[in-house]
């Protein structure tokens, strides 16, 4: 029986979908071949959690930790954390350095990824196409008239790197725009405001799954509010229709734009890339790689369309990362 620690929290806003997510992952695991260990991962504390939620304090020399005398050490970590330090390349790095294998990306792919402004352009060469961007840093001077003229009206304005949730608003107006880019710092000190695109979001869930890379059945996304936010994703305002309801030749189209990113970047793990299709042309927005996996998350929602039961996806990330 191998030992498994799911790791789960995180620092940023996205924590308690986080916590969802890592029980999820410890409730499906295979009993039959692993020890789950649920980690809670928060700035002021790292803690193994048992099942009567006592807390036993993780020794960050070696993460290890010590229950009843007895010190337990990880084969394997299975990484549940939305945004940092899980989904930005800090964890990854951690684990590098002590030889611990994980079920995420490496720690460039994470950081590179986790930065929507260096992932496009990293992907754009190879002819992935993006909405207009326009970016800004904490202290730069707000020049309204250029970032309209650069990016039209309605635009979004966004953390640059953080969860993809918080921090998003639609901008309609130009006197709009400061009060966005505010609501944006309080997430980031990097801002990435970018051209509406009109058209049909989907996202497509890639992984390995058992040794080739795989895309999954695509999710078209009609979100109730203005745009995908943490209401549409999170609490239910949303219809998310798997397969979407795109032609075969559209749907071909954005399987082989994820993949090639994916490969590209020469990923591991899970990945959940968005997309808007536009005038038969998918444009992409950013890449998820610590994808929510909570039962109603699209993951596993695209895992199950697919005939990939959870237990199944999680056995799958695990015997890859070992």
């Amino acid at each position: 029986m191998k030992n498994i620690a799911i790791i789960m929290g995180g620092y940023s806003s996205e924590y308690k979908i986080s916590l969802i997510s890592g029980n999820v992952v410890y409730q499906f695991l295979d009993k039959t071949k692993y020890n789950g260990f649920r980690i809670h991962i928060f700035k002021e504390k790292w803690v193994y959690v048992d099942a009567d939620d006592a807390e036993f304090t993780i020794d960050k020399n070696d993460f290890s930790v010590t229950v009843d005398g007895n010190k337990i050490t990880f084969d394997c970590v299975f990484n549940a954390i939305h945004g940092t330090p899980g989904e930005d390349g800090l964890m990854q790095a951690y684990f590098e350095l002590l030889h611990i294998p994980q079920t995420s990306c490496d720690y460039y792919q994470a950081a590179l990824t986790f930065n929507k402004r260096d992932l496009l352009s990293v992907l754009k060469p190879y002819g992935i196409k993006t909405a207009t961007s326009y970016y800004l840093n904490k202290g730069d001077r707000i020049n309204t008239d250029e970032i309209v003229a650069k990016v039209g009206l309605p635009c979004f304005v966004k953390p640059n790197k953080a969860g993809s949730s918080f921090g998003i608003s639609k901008v309609k107006t130009a006197a709009e725009l400061p009060i966005a880019i505010e609501v944006a710092y309080k997430e980031d000190n990097e801002i990435i405001i970018e051209s509406f695109l009109d058209g049909t979001e989907v996202s497509v869930g890639v992984i390995n799954y058992k040794g080739k890379v795989t895309v999954l059945p695509i999710t078209e996304i009609v979100s109730d509010n203005d745009f995908f936010d943490y209401e549409a994703k999170y609490l239910g305002k949303s219809q998310e229709i798997t397969p979407a309801r795109i032609s075969d030749e559209m749907t071909q189209k954005v399987s082989e734009i994820a993949k090639r990113a994916y490969e590209v970047l020469k990923m591991k793990g899970f990945s959940r890339s968005e997309f808007i299709l536009v005038n038969g042309e998918p444009h992409m927005l950013e890449m998820n790689t610590i994808p929510g996996l909570t039962t109603e998350s699209l993951i596993p929602q695209q895992a199950k369309a697919a005939g990939i039961s959870l237990e199944d996806l999680f056995t799958n990330a695990i015997e890859l990362a070992l």
